[in-house]
């Protein structure tokens, strides 16, 4: 399914305060409207239009900087307007379908996208929603009325996705005077299905501008990962460590290059983002991960980084094994991460020890590595 994207940012989100509309403010080290956007290209959504006010061209565009398939347009005086006008840019694009999302919710997880294209197989619209958690009153006056059963109540989230030209064609077809809540209003109001899918919390809308003094305070503490792997010795294999091939009798075993330092060193990269680990990003059941050169797995893990609007302070490598010395490689070892990461080589540490043959590790059957790493923002 073709997918292209909307983001609407065309408001002045003056909630919020600070001298720009928010969408242009930094949050996590970036542009707020910036972070939506770059999920949505990494997900392979494309064209992405950008609903912006006017006189904002250039601060957009600044903003927008390097990520792919985005292209501006002029939002209208309100919210549904500037759907429209986006909407209306996309047509020549032919997308089958459309994601319509609020700039003001920069943390997008993909999980949401899939669920919703998901939901899009079987119905012309869907939407990420959360339950109600909260009981519910009715009231007025500073007085309570009535309880309001929350079993069916929803909390409505963006992105909202649509099949392209039912959507356009119900935002064409809106009469009312008043403005659509949202465009899941529009949709049903032209009659078209639209189902329910999981939300998430990471989904929360930035409004005020205590959300970016708490964002910021988040972001100042530094974040620290750890991560630990071991792979078997065997003959014929190559034996990479830390993104350098080291001549030996014995390689290590695994599904891609089987190099321990530098999945240690991911892992622990995934744990300061609190992303997972490297299976969930590279699955060894996936095939087209057999044999490949872990270097690439390090510069996704250091991309993650960048993207959370942090920066590497330093790494520190430990390889535990009898054979072979690493002691001759650990600056090529120290050269070959800092280029991967795009960081100094002061940065950077290796160190080796042994278990003194006890173990696995002492027995010649593997090596094993640890790492840490800690990050500060950007």
């Amino acid at each position: 399914m073709r997918i292209a994207a909307l983001v609407v940012a065309g408001g002045k989100g003056l909630r919020a305060g600070g001298t720009v509309p928010k969408q242009f403010a930094l949050w996590r080290g970036k542009p707020l409207l910036r972070h939506a956007a770059e999920t949505l290209a990494a997900s392979g959504v494309s064209p992405i239009i950008i609903a912006i006010p006017e006189g904002f061209e250039s601060t957009a565009a600044e903003a927008l900087a390097g990520v792919s398939g985005v292209r501006l347009v002029s939002g209208g005086t309100t919210r549904q307007a500037s759907v429209k006008a986006g909407l209306e840019a996309l047509e020549g694009d032919a997308p089958e379908a459309v994601l319509i999302h609020d700039a003001a919710r920069p943390d997008l997880p993909a999980a949401v996208i899939e669920r919703l294209m998901a939901g899009l197989q079987a119905h012309p619209g869907a939407i990420p929603v959360l339950p109600v958690v909260d009981s519910m009153v009715r009231g007025g006056e500073g007085m309570r009325h009535a309880a309001v059963p929350r079993e069916e109540l929803y909390r409505v989230q963006t992105p909202q996705a649509f099949r392209f030209d039912a959507i356009l064609d119900a935002h064409r077809a809106w009469s009312s005077a008043f403005e659509a809540s949202d465009d899941a209003s529009v949709a049903e109001a032209a009659g078209l299905a639209v189902a329910l899918v999981e939300g998430d919390e990471r989904l929360r809308k930035i409004t005020f501008a205590a959300d970016f003094e708490e964002n910021q305070m988040t972001a100042l503490m530094p974040r620290t990962g750890m991560g630990f792997d071991v792979h078997r010795l065997v003959e014929g294999e190559e034996l990479w460590l830390c993104g350098v091939q080291i001549d030996h009798p014995f390689g290590l075993l695994g599904h891609s290059d089987a190099d321990v330092a530098i999945h240690a060193l991911v892992d622990a990269l995934l744990g300061a983002l609190a992303a997972g680990d490297i299976g969930d990003h590279f699955p060894p059941s996936d095939p087209q991960w057999k044999g490949a050169a872990s270097d690439r797995f390090l510069a996704h893990a250091g991309a993650l980084v960048i993207s959370a609007g942090m920066a590497i302070a330093n790494v520190d490598v430990t390889i535990i094994c009898e054979a072979p010395r690493i002691g001759p490689h650990k600056l090529a070892m120290r050269t070959r991460l800092a280029h991967i990461l795009g960081i100094k080589i002061e940065q950077v540490s290796v160190k080796a020890t042994t278990t003194e043959r006890l173990g696995l590790t002492g027995r010649g059957e593997g090596i094993a590595a640890q790492a840490i790493a800690t990050l500060v923002a950007a």
